[in-house]
């Protein structure tokens, strides 16, 4: 089988969250799967010496605007969340710790902090509140909690983030499709074609 699609996602980006409804699907079209990796939008930004793009003048209104319009576009369900952006360094070290024991709850965990903050306005910043998603996906609060403090979760996390940030990626979603690298949501399209011809 051909290598699987690397996903790289940070669940406070708005396109990350549009693109991870479309992704699987996708992917699967063409025979092949997606493996779901964290990163952290904030370390990014540091390596960069950059600012989140909503709170950049003029820059940051469009945004905000063009994030209701893309998820409109894609059949989204979206509702600006207050504050934006978070840190999702909680929500990460959760997903990460139940990657490594369900890849497929971990999609499934990642999908409802995603809908829990773009659609329920929940800030997943809380540890509590991805602790309270995560509850809801059937997964235990207790060990969902121990996870999110674990010194080797805290550190796994950090070596992801900066593997990430070491092979190119700066921004979320982020994809690569046999090593070559697809930045944003709108380029979707581009990967179906990549994935249809074996490159272009």
């Amino acid at each position: 089988m051909a290598d699987p699609i690397r996903f790289h996602f940070d669940l406070s980006s708005p396109y990350a969250y549009i693109a991870s409804r479309e992704i699987d699907a996708l992917a699967a079209k063409h025979g092949r799967e997606v493996v779901w990796r964290p990163m952290l939008l904030g370390a990014a930004f540091k390596a960069m010496g950059a600012t989140p793009i909503a709170e950049v003048p003029l820059k940051g209104a469009y945004s905000i605007r063009e994030f209701a319009r893309s998820a409109r576009f894609h059949g989204a369900p979206y509702r600006h969340p207050s504050p934006f952006p978070v840190s999702t360094v909680s929500a990460a070290r959760a997903f990460l710790w139940l990657d490594g024991r369900d890849p497929a709850a971990a999609k499934r965990l990642a999908a409802a902090l995603f809908e829990a903050y773009f659609v329920e306005g929940l800030n997943i910043s809380s540890a509590d509140v991805v602790v309270a998603v995560a509850a809801r996906q059937g997964l235990d609060a207790a060990q969902m909690t121990a996870a999110m403090s674990d010194p080797a979760i805290k550190e796994a996390l950090k070596t992801e983030v900066d593997a990430a940030i070491a092979a190119g990626v700066f921004g979320a979603p982020f994809f690569f499709v046999d090593g070559e690298p697809f930045w944003g949501a709108d380029r979707l399209d581009q990967i179906d074609r990549w994935l249809a011809r074996g490159g272009f």
